[in-house]
């Protein structure tokens, strides 16, 4: 699919090595992202005592902001991850503002969004960077054209807005306040969405020819997975269009991968 290609092509020269094997996974040394045989990578996780995943189930909060204080310090750690949502009992807001922005390759902390509205940044958040990734890849400029949002979250719509004014777009946000959300979403030469409602999105609020790119993952009552576009009514009105799974998702991993190796690159190792 696109994403998978477009993520293949932006791992091209990026230096990962394949450094462990089953055996080493069940000792809990690396973690594989993979889809099918031949599309994986391989990550080394470092002499950490336990996987931070692992210690979630039942660390309290000063327990994870330690952690987080003890892989800020280490030298040999580049990129630090946490994985949200958390439970009910963690101030999401603390965990993320105690990882150091230069260590922030999910682009969440206070200042790596502020670059990010200025446009000089470091790291983009993973989603809407591999959104802008693909977009470039497939040559859809958003320069001049209209370009429609759907989702105001911090992860994926606010940043999404962003990056697509920095591309020159004519950006609308809507949300779930938003007045007639079809005549919006019809104006769009670009709609992204990502509003984690299944297949809401249908054919009839897409013009002839946009490129829609979902950014939705939803599992329907029949155990499939489903994005937050109805892709059989949208796809035959699309002249481009992410499908679910496959789409916006690889692209989301590949573009954590690329700012965690930049993120060594800035250290300059």
């Amino acid at each position: 699919s696109m994403g998978w290609k477009c993520a293949e092509y932006e791992m091209k020269g990026v230096p990962l090595r394949v450094e462990c094997g089953p055996r080493d996974l069940e000792n809990g040394q690396c973690v594989i992202v993979r889809r099918t045989d031949r599309e994986k990578v391989i990550v080394k996780l470092e002499d950490l005592e336990q996987a931070v995943a692992e210690q979630l189930v039942v660390v309290q909060q000063q327990e994870l902001l330690a952690l987080i204080d003890k892989l800020n310090k280490k030298a040999d750690i580049h990129g630090i991850l946490v994985q949200l949502p958390l439970p009910k009992h963690i101030d999401e807001t603390a965990v993320i503002n105690a990882i150091i922005p230069e260590k922030d390759v999910d682009a969440f902390h206070p200042v790596n969004v502020g670059k990010i509205m200025t446009g000089d940044y470091d790291f983009l958040p993973c989603t809407p960077a591999g959104v802008m990734c693909l977009l470039k890849h497939y040559n859809i400029d958003p320069a001049g054209k209209e370009c429609v949002v759907v989702g105001r979250s911090n992860i994926v719509g606010k940043p999404q807005a962003m990056l697509l004014l920095h591309a020159n777009g004519t950006v609308t946000i809507c949300h779930s306040k938003t007045k007639d959300l079809k005549e919006k979403c019809l104006t769009a030469d670009i709609l992204v969405v990502a509003i984690g409602k299944a297949d809401f999105i249908t054919g009839d609020m897409v013009k002839e020819g946009a490129v829609v790119i979902d950014v939705g993952i939803n599992r329907k009552s029949d155990g499939k997975l489903t994005g937050d576009v109805d892709f059989a009514s949208v796809e035959p009105k699309a002249s481009y269009i992410t499908p679910v799974p496959g789409g916006a998702g690889p692209m989301t991993i590949t573009m954590l991968l690329k700012n965690t190796v930049k993120a060594a690159e800035i250290k300059g190792e």
